[in-house]
């Protein structure tokens, strides 16, 4: 990127715009979420069919990721993220008009693709931010993201609860967030790329990141399966009512905001390795006590457990990825990918294997790789983060 030079207050600005920026992106989630079982009824599909089309959101962000790099270099870091923020939001839309299987991984796919590109672009943004200020951000921006995550699905109980339905309420809530985003990303970074700078290319990741990848893989499976599961698991595991059973994806989210926006302070008073084992403790107690739930209130514990216990674990992972080896851009690529497959994987494998036996089961092999975020804890001592002053003044754009 060229060497602008932006002022402390600026950058202190561009912080909150990026926070926003989150917030946004974490409602459209949380709406879409909180209304699955509706989607689900409207396209008549069955558990396993759902299972197979909530892989497509994670396939076309897959695939669709590697072109954010080159549209930012293309347009600038904030026409970029504008444009495909707003892609984003009013793709929130196209679920739940699909009548069938085949349209509703039609929508997903767009849905998913629109999201990894606008995902890439704000992170890469926040990272820069997160760079001139020289602390700890992108936990609390996280935070933001489940926040947002938090009204969107709490919005969604309330429709839920009230009978709406889910294309009208998703239309509503894809309008106001696309104005929403569309001003906040007035106040981001404007990075522009140099004269001589070339887009970004693919490439391999290393295997500095494989072991720091296992960890956010495990807890992006128990992510994607409680959020896109937990209220088709209270409906049908518990027999609860349609609003209870959304309330309890709010109630995870929740948990989620609360410790991304606590977790820089945590991180920085016992460090990633100390922290991330304790959430592997807590992940591991929300599963158990989800697979043993017998009432709703004890599920809807051991889901808001879970959501305490993952929150800052894939935070951590990419900050210990950029602290290690000789090329940490690549390493951060590379537990992008894995998690991201671990969200491709996680929808798909929970439906199929509730198809084949239930979702108790299921959520016993969400609980199995919970261990395995405090087993692996010591990979992340790279990300204890090292402080380093500087003086609060206007500071150059750096070059990668």
């Amino acid at each position: 990127m060229s060497a602008v030079v932006h002022t402390q207050h600026e950058v202190r600005r561009a912080r909150y715009a990026v926070a926003a920026v989150f917030a946004v992106h974490g409602a459209v989630t949380g709406s879409f979420a909180t209304r699955v079982p509706w989607i689900q009824d409207h396209a008549g599909v069955s558990a396993g069919q759902l299972g197979l089309a909530l892989a497509f959101p994670a396939l076309g962000a897959s695939l669709a990721m590697p072109l954010a790099g080159g549209i930012s270099h293309r347009f600038g870091a904030r026409n970029a993220l504008r444009g495909l923020l707003a892609l984003w939001t009013l793709a929130l839309v196209l679920p739940a008009l699909a009548p069938n299987l085949l349209t509703l991984c039609l929508a997903l796919f767009v849905y998913g693709a629109t999201a990894g590109m606008s995902d890439v672009a704000m992170n890469a943004l926040g990272v820069e931010v997160e760079n001139r200020l020289d602390r700890s951000i992108m936990s609390g921006l996280h935070g933001m993201w489940s926040v947002g995550a938090v009204v969107g699905s709490a919005a969604g109980t309330l429709a839920a609860h009230l009978g709406s339905d889910a294309r009208l309420h998703h239309a509503l809530a894809a309008g106001v967030l696309t104005v929403v985003g569309f001003a906040a990303c007035a106040w981001v970074l404007d990075l522009q790329p140099a004269e001589d700078e070339e887009p970004p290319r693919f490439a391999l990741p290393p295997r500095s990141a494989l072991l720091i990848g296992a960890i956010g893989f495990c807890a992006v499976f128990a992510e994607g399966a409680s959020l896109d599961w937990s209220a088709v698991y209270l409906r049908d595991q518990l027999e609860t009512s349609a609003g209870l059973a959304a309330a309890c994806t709010t109630g995870f989210t929740l948990t989620m905001a609360v410790a991304r926006i606590a977790g820089d302070r945590v991180v920085d008073r016992y460090g990633a390795v100390r922290t991330v084992r304790a959430s592997g403790v807590v992940a591991l107690l929300g599963g158990l006590l989800i697979v043993f739930a017998r009432h709703p209130a004890a599920a809807m514990t051991g889901f808001a457990l879970m959501g305490l216990g993952i929150a800052v674990v894939v935070p951590l992972c990419f900050a210990a990825a950029g602290r290690s080896g000789s090329n940490p851009s690549l390493a951060i690529a590379g537990v992008a990918t894995i998690t991201y497959t671990s969200g491709l994987i996680a929808p798909s494998a929970i439906g199929m294997l509730a198809q084949a036996t239930s979702l108790m089961v299921s959520f016993m092999l969400v609980t199995l790789l919970t261990c395995g975020i405090a087993g692996f804890a010591g990979v992340l001592r790279a990300g204890d983060r090292v402080k380093v002053t500087r003086p609060d003044a206007a500071v150059p754009e750096r070059r990668p």
